[in-house]
């Protein structure tokens, strides 16, 4: 972009002041300012990684600072709380806690926890020291420890009346990462007993009240209720509005937001696709977040919008992978869910049966400990805060559940890969299955991807345990298939009145040079129960299926650009008995 006019695209950026500073494209969240007011004092917020937290915080920061009274038109001039602020405005002593900064190394992590607490508390008193006396900093500053320090502060602020506003970044950030990285008896020593992490929010309740009564307000920002459960016997010390339809839109973009974007970067002639072609990409691949039960409109993660936006304005073409890296690499640290100490844990059926149906119907517990992380309920809750399933409405006076895009669908795959692989279950040379699928979906040759995955699951016998039944072959052969980005894998899609078992629906927004798409009967054979009139009754039933399926209109929409090819696939058990491609007889 070389119009100094033109907004920078704030990719990756969380300074509220920088963005304004730089003229960066801002989404106007600041209508929230005066709801939160409304709410408790101590507030505690979960979105999903990469989503716009941190930003929020940083927004709060600016705003409440009485440090930054002189630069309120500037920051907030053209918003909707500069048009409308509130009493509170500039009228706060900030505390900003960013726990990403922790060194998880449990060697480490009460070290680096100091360090930054220390640097924090300096900085505080620099930014204040009007409010405090020589005597009284050096006071605060010879405290043994964070939470000495913490302390002395909020006595001070409360004894003089000052208000103080305690902002902390991803609380849970480095627990997390000692779980995953250290397991859970580290894990259980940062936040029980005498861990000094369980401590220091004791400190948080103490200062809300009593003799403390410093701790004017606070919001805390994180992925998964799990830490705050387990570090403070559940969410007393504020108020979680995670689930909230009121506070459902403030992080994150909305679809007319996402269009808003859109529309100004078309608009200046730095976007080379159309609005709405766009949009449609975006829609599948980063929308369709409901955090509320209640809530009307769909979220998009904001990260990989601006990720998508910046990387086709920087190179006028679409990205190369749809999911931002950071992404995946955040998410891939999610591995523990599925597997412990080489271990299938009891959390993988469950997460392989959402995979195969894309959705689940369960409950929502607002908070729960590591220890209670196996019971169906609050496994299926730690799947929502983290983002991998989001709300779909209601069946049967209980919550429906769904897997919200094709980013998740495709990380949730690589979940079930990555567990068969980390417990040496099964193993397949993902360049050649990536190399496989190129052929499928370039030169239409489909044999080579399903022989080669037979030819593994015949020479690694450990896989075949979890290989019985039809769902469980459609969620493992969709795992495979979704290795590349070629095909748009829909599972049980309706078509044709009927729902296609598979439907490889060639992703020509993104490869619009792909030959070929595929609609997939599979058909499933106990062992016990094969014979040779079985197999042909089942060839016979999935060709039927196959000629319903052709004759729907989006079906034949697609087939109109692209040739899609018909596969019929048998399976005997975990053996591959028949594969054949189908084609009407008058085209034979």
């Amino acid at each position: 972009m070389t119009n100094p006019a033109l907004k920078r695209i704030p990719y990756g950026l969380a300074d509220y002041g920088r963005i304004r500073q730089d003229n960066s494209y801002y989404v106007d969240k600041t209508r929230f300012i005066p709801l939160l007011e409304a709410q408790p004092y101590f507030l505690f917020m979960l979105r999903p990684r990469r989503f716009g937290k941190s930003l929020w915080l940083s927004l709060l920061q600016h705003y409440y600072d009485v440090n930054r009274q002189d630069q309120f038109e500037f920051l907030f001039g053209d918003t909707y709380i500069g048009q409308q602020p509130t009493p509170e405005r500039n009228s706060y002593l900030i505390l900003f806690l960013n726990f990403a900064l922790v060194n998880p190394d449990p060697r480490h992590v009460e070290a680096s926890f100091e360090d930054n607490g220390k640097a924090e508390v300096e900085s505080f008193l620099r930014r204040y020291a009007r409010f405090f006396d020589a005597k009284e900093q050096q006071n605060i500053l010879e405290a043994a420890n964070t939470e000495a320090r913490l302390r002395r502060i909020f006595y001070y602020a409360g004894e003089k009346n000052l208000k103080t506003y305690l902002l902390i970044d991803e609380y849970d950030n480095f627990a997390n990462n000692i779980l995953t990285t250290a397991g859970q008896t580290a894990y259980h020593n940062l936040t029980h007993g005498a861990g000094f992490f369980r401590h220091f929010f004791n400190l948080l309740k103490g200062a809300t009240a009593g003799q403390i009564a410093g701790l004017t307000r606070l919001f805390i920002t994180g992925v998964s209720p799990l830490a705050m459960d387990d570090v403070s016997s559940g969410f007393n010390i504020g108020d979680n509005i995670a689930l909230s339809a009121t506070f459902h839109e403030m992080i994150g973009f909305t679809e007319a937001e996402t269009h808003a974007l859109l529309t100004y970067y078309h608009a200046a002639g730095v976007l080379p696709f159309d609005v709405e072609e766009s949009l449609a990409t975006m829609r599948l691949w980063y929308d369709n977040y409901h955090f509320a039960r209640t809530a009307k409109t769909s979220m998009y993660n904001s990260d990989l919008v601006l990720y998508f936006v910046n990387h086709v304005i920087r190179d006028q073409t679409w990205p190369d992978y749809l999911i931002d890296p950071n992404v995946r690499i955040d998410y891939e640290k999610l591995r523990n869910l599925i597997t412990v100490d080489k271990q299938i844990s009891g959390n993988f059926s469950q997460l392989r049966s959402i995979i195969e149906t894309g959705e689940t119907v369960s409950n929502v517990a607002p908070s729960f400990p590591l220890g209670k992380l196996r019971d169906r309920e609050n496994f299926i809750s730690q799947l929502l805060f983290l983002g991998l399933l989001t709300f779909g409405g209601e069946r049967e006076g209980l919550p429906l559940l769904r897997i919200p895009n094709q980013t998740i669908k495709d990380l949730m795959y690589s979940y079930i890969r990555d567990g068969f692989q980390d417990v040496d279950i099964f193993r397949l040379d993902v360049w050649r299955l990536a190399t496989l699928l190129r052929g499928m979906a370039y030169r239409g040759e489909w044999q080579p991807f399903f022989d080669f995955v037979a030819q593994a699951i015949r020479e690694q016998t450990s896989i075949r345990d979890y290989l019985s039944g039809e769902k469980v072959i459609q969620g493992f052969l969709l795992a495979y298939l979704n290795v590349s980005q070629f095909f748009l894998t829909w599972s049980e899609k309706e078509m044709g009145g009927g729902f296609a078992d598979f439907y490889l629906e060639p992703f020509l927004a993104r490869y619009p040079d792909m030959g070929f798409g595929y609609l997939v009967e599979l058909e499933y054979i106990n062992r016990s129960e094969f014979d040779e009139a079985q197999l042909q009754k089942k060839i016979s039933e999935a060709e039927g299926q196959l000629a319903r399926y052709a004759n729907d209109v989006r079906i034949q929409a697609v087939a109109a650009r692209v040739p899609l090819k018909k596969l019929v696939l048998v399976y005997n058990g975990w053996e591959l008995v028949y594969r054949a491609e189908w084609q009407p007889k008058d085209k034979v």
